[in-house]
């Protein structure tokens, strides 16, 4: 059985590998919420990598989970917790015109200084958050 560290590793490599395949096929940067938040009202020339790009997303996870369930886990915090940091974290990714994959994966990669203030400034608001809820 593969350690933690081996599914990590092959998480971020397929995550660099699709937003790679999506720039370089579509001109795209792969960020999520800017995908996903853009589905919703469908624009019909947009629709179709869209689709395919969420459902990726979503077939993914159900592989991982019939594959290696033991690297999925349990969640942390009840659906209530979950849901409501999720909008959260909506908020946030609209009020930082991005999120982690854009400004994360695909901006950092670019040398974007507005995604490098971006990365610090949520992953220092994500440490301090895990601190205060006692997660850390």
């Amino acid at each position: 059985m593969p350690t933690m560290w081996l599914y990590a590793l092959a998480g971020g490599g397929l995550i660099g590998l699709a937003a790679t395949l999506l720039f370089l096929t579509h001109g795209r940067i792969a960020g999520v919420s800017g995908i996903y938040g853009s589905f919703l009202p469908p624009v019909a020339h947009d629709l179709g990598w869209r689709l395919a790009f969420i459902g990726g997303l979503v077939l993914s996870g159900v592989v991982a989970a019939v594959l290696a369930p033991s690297a999925i886990g349990a969640a942390a915090r009840s659906t209530w917790v979950l849901a409501v940091a999720g909008l959260l974290v909506g908020f946030g990714s609209s009020m930082g015109s991005g999120c982690t994959s854009g400004h994360g994966v695909c901006g950092l990669a670019r040398a974007s200084a507005r995604s490098l203030v971006a990365v610090m400034t949520f992953m220092t608001t994500g440490a301090v958050t895990a601190w205060l809820a006692g997660g850390v």
